[in-house]
């Protein structure tokens, strides 16, 4: 470990990150400086590339699941403490992933650890074993999920975590934007929605989609455009390009989420 460990504080659940900028290249892949940003009103919040893939999954598994939105804002307080929303490949003792979640806990093998949808729901099902979570603070519910040496931790990340969830799940239209370098040749359907399965199971993205799924759906695509390679997504009257890197309102107002 390097002096970031200054950063830290030890948590049963693993570490928990207390410093955002100290996070900077301890992922699986190295962050890129913030190429996103998720707006709810007056509130912004920057995101790197790897830190918007992972919320766009921890959201997605949410509504494979079936869970409510409340889920998603606890999740990603707990994700947002434990690694910054990087994906480490180290942590206290045997600590990995998002959640910092420990195979030696039973958490999972390694290999399922750093899977991110594999994480979030391992997540949602410790959460969904809490009676009456929903009605619990967020730092609160997190605790009882991840069961840290640091259990107000997670309070401090509950108005980022909450924009967030709004823009992910659908609450607020077009609320992350991405830059991206797009391409000559965008994917074909079939394509992205193989991408997509992990996270949100069968996606059927040529037909029309409820509003906070479609919006879920949409912000998931943006924040991975230049891995599949995506100029364009339109969705509900919004447009986001590349070129812009931001949401821009157009006539049609189509329900299914459009490729370019």
């Amino acid at each position: 470990m390097t002096v970031a460990l200054l950063g830290l504080v030890l948590a049963a659940g693993g570490v928990a990150w207390v410093v955002r900028s100290l996070t900077s290249g301890h992922g699986t892949s190295t962050p890129t400086g913030p190429v996103c940003r998720a707006t709810v009103g007056t509130s912004t919040y920057p995101l790197d590339r790897e830190q918007a893939r992972s919320a766009t999954a921890i959201a997605g598994v949410a509504k494979r699941m079936g869970l409510p939105n409340h889920a998603v804002t606890v999740a990603l307080a707990a994700a947002l403490q434990e690694s910054q929303l990087h994906n480490l490949t180290y942590g206290d003792r045997d600590s990995l992933g998002l959640f910092q979640q420990r195979p030696s806990q039973g958490w999972g093998t390694p290999a399922q650890i750093l899977d991110p949808a594999y994480a979030a729901a391992a997540f949602y099902q410790g959460l969904g074993h809490i009676a009456g979570w929903e009605a619990l603070p967020v730092t609160v519910a997190a605790q009882r999920v991840q069961r840290s040496a640091a259990p107000d931790a997670y309070a401090r990340w509950e108005p980022e975590a909450r924009v967030l969830a709004q823009v992910l799940t659908g609450e607020v239209a077009a609320g992350l934007s991405c830059q991206a370098t797009g391409a000559a040749t965008p994917p074909t359907v079939a394509a992205v929605a193989a991408a997509m399965r992990p996270d949100f199971g069968t996606v059927a993205l040529d037909q029309p989609l409820p509003v906070a799924r479609g919006w879920t759906v949409a912000t998931w695509i943006v924040a991975r455009a230049d891995d599949l390679h995506v100029g364009s997504v339109a969705y509900a009257g919004h447009t986001w390009t590349a070129a812009s890197g931001r949401w821009s309102l157009t006539p049609a107002a189509d329900q299914r989420v459009r490729l370019g």
